[in-house]
């Protein structure tokens, strides 16, 4: 941290802010907890000084607000709640939160942005307002949107958001015969084992399953194993791949071409039988259609999704603009030869993307860049 110069100031943390800061710090504990809903934190400030906090912990669950105020004491007038998002005021899995908040005598709310959810979409605030209570919204909105990237492209598109992670050498290739088990290091692995635990499905190709026969799931890291979902039109992995495994109740999504599962009705039923969700897509040219695949897992509640691997899914997922987050390792080692980052043989070809920059940092001894793309492009 460097000096402060002579007659200068360092700025101060508004108290208002801070206490938006704290909601968001408690709504990231509900990570890979939640989905499909909103990550959301609520605290309640008397004065200056937070007397309550809460959180939404788990899917059909208390939301935020309640969590909070069920640890309130005593009068609660003139007191403030702070939360990221606005308060529901309508009935799902719990009883409207606007109708808690209301009961309990709260003077104001602070609210970081609107809901979107058409179930909501400023019907809390006016809730709220209604019953004389005083609402303002809009602090420290960009980054509450932030915070519920995936949520908002859920909720106002009806698709999963897709978060693509590459690891690569220097020289642009992701494997093949000289590269280690594991291309990154080990804080590299850590952190993408905790995206897992975040997005509620990893994605992968079927050669990425027959090279490297992956797991996917939550070693390194806390939390849930996501589901699984394998593209592979031509329903050719085998049927003891690792990724095929429902360990600790995952969901595993087999997308296959009508073709495929036409001609191995009996490898079909033997997966279904195992409980395995085998999804059937046209396939007129040979390639699923990966829209119609982040279709089809959305009515699943499958609301975001990170994908691994392989060439021609990095190329078909850039190529058609269908990634909202970008992450690329870049580990300081050069095979020389091997599998690139996209295409193969005659199909290697880099999809045109256009970037409007990128954020860079170290991760142990790989760089990391990372760049997230406008919805709608």
């Amino acid at each position: 941290m460097s000096p402060l110069k002579p007659g200068h100031a360092r700025a101060a943390v508004a108290p208002d802010e801070r206490f938006m800061r704290e909601c968001m710090k408690l709504a990231s504990r509900g990570k890979g907890r939640v989905s499909p809903n909103p990550l959301v934190g609520a605290v309640l400030v008397r004065g200056n000084r937070i007397i309550a906090r809460g959180w939404h912990r788990r899917f059909g669950g208390p939301h935020a607000e309640v969590d909070c105020l069920r640890l309130a004491r005593g009068n609660l007038a003139g007191t403030t709640l702070f939360v990221n998002l606005e308060p529901c005021a309508h009935y799902g899995k719990t009883p409207p939160c606007t109708e808690r908040i209301i009961a309990s005598g709260i003077g104001s709310v602070v609210i970081a942005m609107k809901d979107p959810n058409p179930l909501v979409a400023g019907r809390g605030i006016r809730a709220l307002r209604g019953a004389g209570i005083r609402v303002s919204c809009g602090l420290l909105e960009a980054e509450a949107r932030q915070l519920n990237r995936f949520f908002l492209k859920h909720i106002a598109r009806a698709m999963p958001y897709v978060h693509v992670k590459i690891a690569q050498s220097i020289d642009g290739f992701i494997g093949g015969e000289r590269a280690p088990r594991y291309l990154t290091s080990s804080p590299s692995l850590r952190l993408v084992h905790r995206w897992r635990a975040e997005h509620d499905a990893v994605l992968v190709g079927a050669g990425t399953v027959h090279a490297d026969n992956p797991h996917l799931t939550v070693r390194h890291s806390r939390g849930h194993d996501p589901h699984v979902v394998v593209i592979d039109g031509r329903l050719s992995i085998p049927e003891h791949a690792s990724v095929l495994r429902r360990d600790r109740g995952r969901g595993v999504f087999l997308c296959v071409s009508e073709r495929a599962a036409a001609a191995a009705k009996s490898k079909v039923q033997r997966l279904e039988a195992r409980g395995i969700l085998v999804l059937r897509f046209p396939a007129p040219k040979g390639v699923l259609g990966l829209r119609e695949v982040l279709a089809a897992l959305y009515r699943f509640s499958v609301g975001s999704v990170l994908v691994e691997g392989g060439s021609s899914i990095f190329t078909q997922f850039l190529g058609e603009g269908l990634a909202d987050e970008l992450s690329i390792f870049v580990t300081p080692l050069m095979l020389g030869a091997g599998v690139p980052v996209f295409g193969s043989g005659r199909r290697r070809k880099s999809p045109f993307v256009r970037f409007t920059g990128f954020q860079t940092r170290r991760v142990g001894k790989d760089v990391l860049f990372t760049t997230q793309f406008r919805q709608g492009r």
